[in-house]
């Protein structure tokens, strides 16, 4: 459900709702009538979240079951991170 992964989205990155609703632009109340499912964001709402998040608007309304990253938006030396983690995590992970 979009109000289910607004929240977990919003928490892994250790945002309150007012944190989240600053940097959208919009009231407190507004994401959390979007976590209650009172309401739901309009499209650009999703797309700033999915920037926000780095992730896909499909993973925040519910339409792929992977959690995925969104290097869009990083610099070079954030992508090499994100990488080495992942590399640094899959040794970790051999039998």
């Amino acid at each position: 459900m979009i109000s289910d992964n607004i929240k977990r989205l919003r928490e892994n990155m250790g945002l309150s709702q007012a944190a989240l609703a600053r940097k959208l632009g919009v009231t407190r109340a507004s994401v959390n009538a979007w976590e209650m499912e009172l309401s739901s964001p309009t499209a650009v709402y999703l797309v700033e979240m999915a920037r926000l998040f780095h992730t896909t608007t499909d993973d925040i309304i519910g339409l792929t079951t992977e959690e995925q990253i969104s290097l869009r938006g990083m610099t070079e030396q954030e992508k090499r991170l994100v990488y080495n983690l992942i590399d640094y995590i899959s040794e970790r992970n051999k039998p």
